[in-house]
Order: C-alpha cells, then sequence, then structure tokens
C-alpha cells in the first residue's frame, strides 16, 4: 500500500512538471491572434558619396524577371534613376550576382558602366567574396543596400555590413519579394534587430539627400 501511494504520488508529481511544459504556446499557436505592429517610419538622410557605396544586390535575370518576382521588376525604374544620381555624384556602385551566373546576367536597365566592382555569392554577399575589402579599400563608411531578394541579399548583406560596423541605409522601394508580407518582415528586422537596427535608416529613394 505505502509504494502504491508513493507511485501515485511521484507519478502526479511528474505529470504537474511535465503538463505546463506541453501546453505552452507557440508562435505557430498564436499566429492568428498577432497584430501587425506599427510601420517604421521611413527618415530622409543625407549621404557623403565619398563615402557611401550603392549595393546593388542581385538584379540579374534569374532572380528579377515577371514570373518569379514582379515586384523586382516594378522597382527597376525607380533603381536606375537612383543609380544615375548616385553615379553623377561618384558614388562607389558596386554589384553583386547569384551563384552559377555571370555579371553579364544583371538587367540592361541596372547594369554596370566602367569597371564598377561586383561580387558572386549567396545570401550574404560578404561571404566568401571581397566586398568588406572593396569597401575598406574606398573609404567607405556607409552602404545603400538596395536589390533581390529582400529576404535573401538585402537582408543578410545589410544585417552583416551593420555588424561589420558600416550605418546601412534601406530604401524600401528599392528591395523586392515575391510577396509582400516578406518586405514587411525584413523593414522590421532592419528597424528593430539588435545591433542591426541602431546602424540601419529605412528609407526610399526619393528621401536620400546628397550634399
Amino acid at each position: 500500500m505505502k509504494f502504491t501511494f508513493a507511485f501515485a504520488a511521484a507519478f502526479a508529481t511528474f505529470v504537474a512538471l511535465v503538463a505546463p511544459a506541453s501546453a505552452q504556446q507557440t508562435i505557430i499557436d498564436e499566429w492568428t491572434t498577432i497584430k501587425t505592429p506599427p510601420a517604421p517610419e521611413l527618415k530622409q538622410v543625407t549621404v557623403d558619396p565619398k563615402t557611401t557605396a550603392l549595393l546593388l544586390l542581385d538584379f540579374v535575370k534569374q532572380s528579377c524577371n515577371a514570373q518569379r518576382r514582379p515586384r523586382c521588376v516594378a522597382s527597376l525604374p525607380a533603381t536606375k534613376k537612383f543609380v544615375a544620381e548616385a553615379r553623377a555624384h561618384h558614388m562607389l556602385v558596386v554589384y553583386s550576382y547569384v551563384d552559377h551566373g555571370t555579371i553579364a546576367d544583371v538587367l540592361p536597365d541596372v547594369a554596370p558602366k566602367g569597371g564598377e566592382p561586383a561580387v558572386q555569392s549567396g545570401p550574404d554577399k560578404f561571404f566568401n567574396t571581397d566586398l568588406e575589402k572593396i569597401l575598406k579599400d574606398h573609404g567607405i563608411k556607409t552602404v545603400i543596400v538596395t536589390g533581390t531578394a529582400a529576404h535573401g541579399a538585402v537582408l543578410h548583406t545589410g544585417d552583416d555590413a551593420a555588424i561589420h560596423g558600416f550605418n546601412v541605409i534601406v530604401p524600401v522601394d528599392g528591395m523586392s519579394a515575391e510577396d509582400p508580407f516578406i518586405e514587411l518582415y525584413v523593414a522590421y528586422n532592419f528597424a528593430h534587430a539588435p545591433q542591426v537596427s541602431t546602424k540601419s535608416t529605412l528609407t526610399r529613394y526619393g528621401l536620400i539627400k546628397f550634399p
């Protein structure tokens, strides 16, 4: 009898300890109840073209086309206009292209000119490339990060740039993904992520000013 009582008591204690853990709500359980937070503020920013680089990430035919990512195609006119403005102010322009591709894959609207540097990598364009060296050799302190995919090259390269100590400017009309929600969470990341948010500014092309 004493053994049975002791076993029952031990089992009850075990159930009491385990039950709360198994009943814990996760983000998946709460998914449909979560309210979208307010949109981050887009800020006007003045850049020094001597210490700022424009990164054009993966504006290539494999990633930026009407079938796979029409939102990227829609971003091209504004991006083309800003690239011309950056060049007119003698800003360093740096390109990236995807693994198994070539620099010739960059779309004509925003294609490189005059030997502008380029790197080839996966989502993080600092990984196994000379990107950091290119930027530091030119005295760059700030990068303007544009491209596709927002949750690929823009997110990971922008995050890594901030962690490497660069100031990061993200024009939201210059990043694109397959779905607007993806762009939303990338923008939220730059506005709120630890360490990254303190080095990042969300803006749009028209709010980027030159001295």
